[in-house]
């Protein structure tokens, strides 16, 4: 089944015409050409939603990451890099990073490895009818994705995150989402599957290298000592009621960011490294 999208990616998605203000020039115009770069590309945007193999998202990150092709899709000791420029490997994860897990322990020690993780920050939904094929007018995500949803896919990776030739880069990036309404409940979403995630625009980015990084995720206001469950009252503007307490405890424990120091009754009592 094939859903034909417009030509013209401005005429699709004008928003990406706007004025970005948190972000370098040179990333916008980055992503930017990337996003052309898919909408134009006679292999991917005017094929339609769904019709190739390789997903429109995962496309358009690696044209943002390294637009040469020939740094694509390269073998590498027996492993299929998405980007292999000779000395850096990059590897886009727009879904788990459980498969990860093998690739990093064959190749982390002699290459330097970069994660690319998209996550959605607004995002707008269209259904789509499989026996019809009509589209839905497209409605407004109620969750706003932050870089603490990381930590859900951080935690599969736990073992790695303390080694000094990985990089993880996570993009918030605004998109359009279109999922089948072939789902078991009475409307048929519940249970229905995501078919296709179009980028639409960046709207910030973040780096974690090293564990000094980490502390970027350290709510402004927090009284010591405290609870996973008061760590994440304290950070409750950024949104992050569906992100594990235990799982953000634990990484930034990891990255030697807070130290287990005691419990209260059955809770564990948490403070701020500072050393």
């Amino acid at each position: 089944m094939q859903f034909k999208l417009a030509d013209n990616v401005w005429e699709l998605f004008p928003q990406c015409k706007e004025n970005y203000m948190t972000l370098t020039k040179q990333q916008l115009q980055r992503f930017q050409n990337a996003l052309e770069f898919i909408a134009l590309s006679d292999s991917s945007m005017k094929q339609g939603i769904g019709t190739e193999k390789e997903k429109k998202l995962h496309a358009m990150l690696k044209h943002y990451m390294d637009p040469d092709p020939s740094h694509q899709e390269v073998a590498v000791h027996g492993y299929i890099a998405d980007l292999f420029d000779g000395e850096r490997i990059t590897e886009i994860q727009t879904g788990s990073f459980a498969p990860m897990r093998p690739k990093l322990s064959a190749l982390l020690g002699e290459y330097p490895i970069t994660i690319v993780h998209p996550i959605p920050s607004e995002k707008w939904i269209s259904w789509i009818d499989p026996e019809t094929g009509e589209i839905t007018k497209r409605n407004k995500s109620t969750v706003t994705g932050t870089f603490y949803h990381a930590f859900r896919e951080l935690y599969q990776i736990r073992p790695f995150l303390h080694e000094h030739n990985l990089s993880i880069d996570l993009l918030l990036i605004d998109m359009e989402e279109y999922r089948m309404l072939d789902g078991w409940s009475k409307d048929r979403k519940k249970g229905s599957h995501r078919l296709e995630r179009i980028p639409v625009r960046l709207t910030d980015e973040l780096l974690l290298k090293q564990p000094e990084d980490y502390r970027s995720f350290l709510p402004e206001s927090l009284s010591e000592p405290f609870t996973s469950e008061e760590f994440m009252k304290a950070a409750s503007s950024r949104k992050i009621r569906t992100v594990s307490p235990s799982a953000v405890m634990r990484i930034l424990e990891g990255q030697g960011i807070l130290d287990e120091i005691g419990k209260q009754g059955n809770r564990i009592l948490w403070s701020i490294r500072r050393d």
